[in-house]
């Protein structure tokens, strides 16, 4: 049996709740093995993020480089990818190891709303990393960034805002509602033919560390193991409402706290 294998390209979090270690706990509890390129280092905690340590661009190349002379990658998360030139090497890397089951996690900020991309790479995302994405994740804030436009308001602004979007190259968008309001966080799917409605309740909870991270990598994993897109994006959004809700059983830190990705073990 061939063992699925999944990597992370992110920003590592000190605090353990977001980055590449929530990427490579959920990677873990779906049953995935997971491998990492660390783009940044983040002084960070539940009350958020004092410093940031860039990665030079050639040692993100190395790391790219060595997992996959390596390992049979099956998909790929890229989460934080803070400045032009990581961003570059990053989609060079990729295209040059022809890596597929791309899901591009644009962040921007954190959930403390620590700024984690600077202002003049965004349109090299826009240019160089999302047209090779299979879908792209944008919570309300970043999809409005990437459009240079309002954060949307109802289901028909983020039915516009992923069509727009669609139209960067990706083959798929999933924008996500957890910034909205009502009683339930909607989140809508589009891939050009098909639409997903994706609701779930609102979890009255500050422990949202991580949840953004969790849901892309989550993605990855169910694509790793073989999944339609659609069904991994359904089944991530499963999971992750499921962490949120069961993130009140850690006690971890006194800010907002981590979401429980071990939720069905301990």
């Amino acid at each position: 049996m061939t063992t699925p294998i999944a990597l992370a390209i992110a920003g590592s979090d000190s605090g353990g709740g977001a980055g590449i270690q929530a990427d490579l706990k959920t990677f873990a509890a779906l049953g995935v093995f997971g491998a990492s390129v660390v783009t940044a280092l983040t002084a960070q905690n539940t009350h958020g993020v004092t410093a940031i340590h860039d990665v030079p661009h050639a040692f993100v190349t190395a790391q790219l480089d060595a997992v996959f002379a390596d390992l049979k990658v099956n998909a790929v998360k890229v989460g934080m990818l803070s400045q032009s030139t990581i961003i570059e090497a990053v989609a060079e890397g990729l295209a040059r190891h022809g890596a597929t089951n791309l899901v591009v996690d644009p962040v921007m900020i954190a959930t403390s709303g620590d700024r984690l991309l600077a202002a003049d790479a965004i349109d090299v995302l826009r240019r160089v990393l999302i047209p090779r994405a299979l879908i792209i994740t944008p919570n309300l804030p970043e999809a409005a960034v990437l459009l240079d436009t309002s954060i949307a308001e109802s289901e028909t602004d983020m039915r516009d805002q992923a069509e727009r979007l669609l139209k960067f190259g990706a083959r798929a968008v999933l924008i996500k509602g957890g910034h909205g309001a009502g009683p339930e966080s909607i989140d809508i799917f589009l891939d050009g033919t098909a639409e997903l409605r994706l609701p779930a309740p609102r979890i009255a909870t500050r422990h949202t560390h991580g949840t953004g991270c969790t849901l892309s990598s989550a993605i990855a994993a169910g694509l790793a193991k073989g999944l339609p897109l659609a069904d991994a994006v359904v089944e991530a959004k499963a999971y992750v409402t499921l962490a949120i809700a069961a993130a009140s059983r850690l006690e971890v830190g006194t800010g907002r706290g981590p979401v429980h990705h071990f939720h069905a073990w301990w």
